[in-house]
């Protein structure tokens, strides 16, 4: 005769059915699988999927699954060797309009996934991540001081009144100014050398322009420029993974061009590479009206300006006098147009910057001006059988809006694709410019290490332990001890569970 009633032992069964269904998932493990996510204006579609699949069935590599998620695609394999061979073909199909990103999925079957179960969440200490290094471009960082030089000197010599005809970065390295004459160079050169101290100054050969001078920026400020712009990228990749969220990450230096990122736990690997790897910033610039666009396709570009294009491909002149860059950006954030309901950003610029654009804009009413969005990459494409990394700079106009009336601190950019297109955007732009393109130039999911050995070291410490409870238990008590031993693995299932 039962002692308690009916629906009691019913009631035990069903929550210890429903332990075991949730405690299944942490018996599977994780597949190694790539992400893929649109940039910008792609999207990720079905059509995509079969693209993909073709590719790697075209280079015989073998696949677990895929899944088509929102705004991304994940491949599954069954080792990370064909996951990393895998990464670089899908690349190279997709092209430089997608994101592909290392990953680590959960293997929980889907009848498992239906019912919301998934794997015992892990503490920072025990999960794996991803792990980028990236390398700084230096010659860029040095070509962007040699353009603060240029700028200085120009000012400097109008104010001393010393006439020179162009100040250009000469093609065998340095600064190359050349003067109306002999007079003025050695004007020219006495000024610098007494007042610009950070600049060696070099005579050119008796045989050439003997009116210009060569200026070599000194060792020792090319050595603090490198290490000034390692360190501010350094800040700069800080303030974007705590816009992404992730918490406790690694950020270091590695030698003297090379920072060391790795994000524990990190699942849209996809956004995170896009945001880390993103050197997007902006340029302002008027549009030349006076000037026909087809006429520079055709080769015939006027002084003073420079051919762009606009994400349809269409091709706008621009200014090249630019009226004011991302750098004087300090806040940015993603919203709605109030017209017409599309995505836009809202720019907040620091005190300098909002008077040049003020006075840029006030002297140019009615007139249009561009938005440039500027992004370095490192492509990666094949040759000989070998992949080859290149750098490219992508220079694309987003819109081109005629000024209404005279900006200030704050205003609006749109023509923007998407919500998701003025988030990131707004996120890279708040997180500040970096002092130098970085190119990601080493990426891999990382076990983790340390939390592994303590996963492994609990694990069997756990089956030791319980298995002595259980026999000490069933010898010593008999069967009470029994039940004791199957109330112990109960407990054990539902708090796995």
């Amino acid at each position: 005769m039962n002692r308690y009633s009916t629906w009691k032992y019913i009631l035990i069964l069903f929550f210890v059915g429903l332990g075991l269904l949730f405690a299944l998932p942490n018996i599977y493990g994780k597949d190694p699988s790539i992400q893929v996510s649109a940039a910008r204006s792609a999207e990720i579609s079905e059509l995509t999927e079969f693209q993909i699949t073709a590719a790697l069935d075209e280079a015989g590599l073998p696949y677990k699954s895929t899944a088509l998620g929102t705004g991304n695609l994940t491949i599954r394999f069954d080792d990370e060797e064909t996951q990393l061979r895998a990464q670089a073909i899908v690349k190279e199909s997709l092209g430089r309009s997608y994101v592909v990103a290392l990953n680590l999925a959960p293997a929980t079957p889907d009848w498992l996934s239906k019912f919301g179960a998934e794997p015992m969440s892990l503490g920072l200490d025990l999960r794996g991540g991803v792990h980028f290094l990236m390398e700084v471009d230096m010659d860029a960082a040095i070509n962007k001081a040699e353009d603060r030089y240029i700028s200085d000197l120009r000012s400097f010599l109008r104010e001393n009144k010393v006439r020179y005809k162009t100040i250009t970065q000469s093609k065998s390295g340095g600064l190359l100014i050349r003067f109306k004459n002999d007079g003025e160079r050695n004007n020219g050169q006495l000024l610098i050398e007494e007042n610009i101290l950070d600049l060696n100054v070099i005579t050119p050969d008796i045989n050439e322009n003997v009116s210009s001078l060569i200026l070599t920026i000194k060792e020792e400020i090319l050595l603090e420029t490198q290490l000034l712009a390692l360190q501010q990228n350094i800040t700069t990749l800080r303030k974007r993974v705590n816009e992404l969220g992730v918490a406790e990450p690694v950020i270091q230096r590695q030698g003297r061009k090379r920072i060391v990122v790795q994000l524990p736990g990190v699942q849209d690997t996809a956004r995170a590479k896009a945001i880390l790897g993103a050197t997007a910033t902006l340029e302002f610039r008027l549009v030349d009206e006076e000037h026909e666009p087809q006429d520079a396709v055709g080769g015939r570009v006027p002084a003073g300006s420079k051919l762009y294009y606009d994400k349809n491909g269409r091709p706008i002149l621009l200014k090249k006098q630019v009226m004011l860059t991302g750098d004087a950006i300090i806040n940015a954030a993603s919203g709605f147009d109030s017209l017409t309901g599309g995505p836009d950003v809202t720019i907040t610029l620091d005190g300098r910057g909002a008077k040049r654009m003020s006075r840029g804009t006030r002297d140019n009413v009615g007139k249009r001006l561009a938005t440039v969005f500027i992004e370095y990459k490192m492509e990666t494409t094949k040759k000989d059988g070998e992949f080859i990394k290149t750098k490219e700079t992508i220079e694309e106009v987003i819109n081109a809006a005629v000024i209404q009336e005279q900006l200030g601190k704050r205003f609006h950019i749109t023509g923007l694709d998407s919500t998701e297109e003025a988030k990131n955007l707004a996120l890279l732009l708040r997180a500040g410019a970096l002092a130098a393109p970085i190119y990601i130039i080493e990426e891999r999911t990382v076990g983790p290490s340390l939390g592994q050995d303590n996963i492994d070291k609990g694990f069997n410490s756990v089956v030791i332990g319980f298995f002595l409870v259980l026999i000490f238990m069933a010898v010593y008590y008999k069967i009470f001890g029994l039940v004791a031993d199957v109330a112990l693995a109960l407990n054990l299932i539902l708090i796995v569970a």
